[in-house]
């Protein structure tokens, strides 16, 4: 039972250290220079990544379509012009 307590300790122990040294790492002047955006920020962020995944589902959509339908289509436009 204490060997089960001592590993606890010890994984506590890791991780204080870890969250002591984040200020002060390779992200610390990240970390130290990021602010929270204004609301007009955050709202144009909102805006163009929400575009963003709406052309990324069109295309996705018209993709679909096109290879749903599309071979049927073709083949009654060009199916009858020379085979």
């Amino acid at each position: 039972m204490a060997d089960i307590v001592d590993k606890s300790w010890e994984v506590q122990r890791r991780i204080e250290e870890r969250a002591k040294r984040l200020g002060k790492g390779r992200y610390g002047r990240v970390l130290k220079m990021a602010r929270r955006p204004t609301p007009d920020e955050y709202s144009k962020v909102v805006l163009i990544t929400g575009l963003g995944i709406a052309a990324i589902g069109a295309l996705g959509f018209v993709i679909y379509l096109v290879m749903r339908y599309g071979p049927g289509v073709f083949h009654g436009i060009f199916g009858s012009l020379g085979m």
